[in-house]
């Protein structure tokens, strides 16, 4: 168990505070729900009943997916673009999607290879590119789930109101859904360039994310 729990410790590292956020997340978000029905003369809510309403979901849903969407473009733009210098880039020689043999595919694969490495046609390409379709099938459910449940909370504020409840395609093309959802774009997308830079010039001594302490500043795509 010892040795398990060393192995996987970065997975469960952050597993364990998401899990811990997203408890603190929930128990702050329905006090404040709680608090705001009480001040417009509505019923409080259990805690059971906040996590499944559209409140608590828009508000988790959000942040998922443009965190995930942050992955997927860093992962696709760093196979064509490079940053001279930076961690974050793979060196200039290997732009691109690489040859065969450094990607240890089909006759290049080793004995302990992936099956479907090791296989040829629609599998491989299957394969080769699983990480990114992964991440954007999140990123997608995300988004949609985002949009229903801020939909949904968005009805339920306009009926309280005597407001006149709106389609979800409707929804879609209102700026304060777009507002919500670029907030967090914004955000990564500033997260991923500026670590793309920091990383040419600043150093952390024993990460993966930092070059060698003494590595030159141009020295592109290097681990410590």
């Amino acid at each position: 168990m010892r040795l398990w729990v060393r192995n996987n410790g970065l997975s469960l590292f952050f597993f364990v505070l998401f899990a811990a956020a997203l408890a603190g997340q929930s128990l702050a978000g329905q006090r404040v729900f709680n608090e705001e029905q009480l001040q417009h003369g509505g019923e409080p809510i259990s805690y059971p009943r906040y996590l499944v309403s559209s409140r608590f979901g828009s508000a988790l849903l959000e942040n998922w997916q443009s965190e995930y969407l942050q992955f997927t473009l860093f992962i696709l733009a760093t196979v064509w673009l490079i940053q001279r210098g930076s961690n974050e880039s793979k060196p200039p020689a290997d732009l691109g999607v690489e040859s065969d043999r450094k990607q240890l595919v089909g006759p290049h694969a080793q004995r302990n290879s992936p099956r479907w490495a090791k296989l040829a046609g629609r599998r491989r390409r299957l394969y080769e590119n699983s990480l990114v379709i992964v991440m954007t099938a999140i990123f997608l459910a995300s988004l949609f789930g985002q949009s229903v449940t801020g939909w949904s909370e968005f009805n339920e504020g306009e009926r309280d109101h005597g407001g006149q409840a709106v389609s979800w395609l409707a929804y879609l093309g209102r700026s304060d859904f777009w507002e919500k959802t670029l907030q967090n774009w914004q955000s990564e997308f500033l997260a991923v360039g500026s670590m793309a830079v920091f990383t040419i010039y600043l150093r952390q001594r024993g990460s993966p994310e930092s070059k060698p302490v003494g590595a030159p500043h141009d020295q592109t795509g290097t681990s410590g």
